[in-house]
Order: C-alpha cells, then sequence, then structure tokens
C-alpha cells in the first residue's frame, strides 16, 4: 500500500533524512519519500505489519507535526 502524509515544519536535508530514517526503521515500511516543496512524504509499506498511525508517530517523534 501507499500512503500520503502531509507534514509540517520540514525543510531541508536534515529533516528529509530525519523522517525518512525513522520510517525505514519500521517493520513493514519498504521505502519513504520526503518532498520538502510539497511538505509531504510518500510512504510504501505492508499493511499488515504496520498502520499510518505508528508511521505518524515516528514522524512526530523526529519533531514534526503531521496533517490528518
Amino acid at each position: 500500500m501507499e500512503k500520503s502524509l502531509n507534514v509540517q515544519g520540514m525543510s531541508c536535508g536534515h529533516c528529509k533524512m530525519a523522517v525518512e530514517g525513522a520510517l525505514n526503521k519500521l517493520d513493514g515500511v519498504s521505502s519513504a519519500e520526503v518532498n520538502l516543496e510539497a511538505g509531504k512524504v510518500v510512504i510504501a509499506y505492508d499493511h499488515s505489519k504496520v498502520n499510518v498511525e505508528v508511521m505518524k508517530e515516528a514522524i512526530e517523534e523526529q519533531g514534526y507535526d503531521v496533517e490528518a
């Protein structure tokens, strides 16, 4: 499955790496691609292993806000 989340506060390469790194560590996430200009992250994942709430928490733990 693929999910796009709006993430507030990402502005640089470090932000991109922090968010992608946190998501890629989750079991079930096969890829995470941040688009800084759009303020979005597109996540490819296995919904039987991980859900959107867990992914939102991983992003928020890095200090960014996820819009519903």
